[in-house]
């Protein structure tokens, strides 16, 4: 099964090079194609189009995404583009030889109204320009023709990058105290965690099981507030001797931190779907947490 793996230099795409390396020929795709690495304009269809003819690949893994959700709010014709037309365009193409896709998408579609954790049939509302993008793109690749699958993920981190972690674990080492919001509720998942499911995905392509195609909800176990997922860093941190200083982390209301976009107040994932199509068990977010960090311990 020879795999094609679109944007291999986030977060996501630099765990899942590791996870899929092993289960077929993987080429991975990068805007600038540095090392071994293919070169793609992923925004110039032409090229993701010639990218895709070139290789035939049997699975398309897209990890591409445009994550600047404030900035979204005034460039949403370019997140629409990344997010919205990319995976129809992928989809298409995939179908004409057989390919099949999986695809990235988030709790951002849902308005963040309910109160137990969104079921794949639930009505979506996306309150700002990033959800609108997202689930353009869920739509492009369920109209495709092409088989696929979407796996709406939330609260993404790594040791890696910029997001959350590395953001809290930079300012335990500039500041005392922190304030951080209370009263957004989700599942904190790490990018490994999504990673090794995602083989999982991928091994039930490659062994030919039954089709799955659709859409899936991929979250750790459990939930809790941006400021619980923030003092579980610092206590973890300190248990590992990551922090010089353990700072204060205190409790505020999400209108402290106006921003351009509006973030749903509750975004819970319900992941039983794919637990039970894919028997892969979720991890409570603390134990996954705890995985990530003695990662950095060493």
């Amino acid at each position: 099964m020879t795999i094609l793996l679109l944007g291999a230099d986030g977060q996501l795409g630099w765990h899942l090079r590791t996870e899929l390396a092993s289960l077929g020929p993987l080429r991975a795709v990068t805007r600038q194609g540095r090392g071994d690495d293919l070169a793609c304009d992923l925004s110039l269809p032409g090229e993701v189009t010639a990218l895709l003819q070139a290789h035939r690949p049997s699975l398309i893994v897209n990890a591409a995404a445009y994550t600047a959700v404030d900035a979204a709010e005034t460039d949403e014709a370019t997140a629409t583009q990344v997010n919205g037309e990319l995976p129809g365009l992928l989809g298409r193409l995939a179908a004409g030889w057989g390919g099949r896709v999986i695809h990235y998408s988030t709790d951002y579609v849902f308005d963040g109204q309910s109160r137990r954790p969104y079921r794949e049939s639930d009505p979506v509302a996306p309150l700002n320009a990033y959800g609108r993008s997202k689930l353009a793109g869920e739509q492009a690749l369920a109209s495709s023709g092409a088989d696929h699958v979407i796996l709406r993920t939330a609260w993404v981190y790594s040791l890696r990058g910029r997001n959350f972690l590395t953001t809290m674990l930079r300012l335990a080492g500039e500041r005392d105290h922190l304030r951080v919001v209370d009263d957004q509720f989700g599942c904190p998942t790490s990018a490994s965690f999504i990673a090794r499911a995602t083989r999982r995905v991928a091994e039930n392509e490659m062994h030919g099981k039954a089709d799955a195609s659709g859409v899936y909800h991929l979250v750790c176990g459990n939930q809790t507030t941006w400021h619980g997922f923030a003092s579980a860093i610092m206590e973890g941190a300190a248990r590992r001797n990551l922090l010089t200083a353990m700072p204060r982390v205190e409790r505020v209301a999400t209108s402290v931190y106006p921003t351009p976009a509006r973030r749903p107040p509750y975004s819970v994932l319900d992941s039983h779907r794919f637990t039970s199509t894919f028997d892969f068990q979720m991890p409570d977010w603390r134990d996954e947490l705890d995985r990530v960090l003695d990662a950095a311990e060493r």
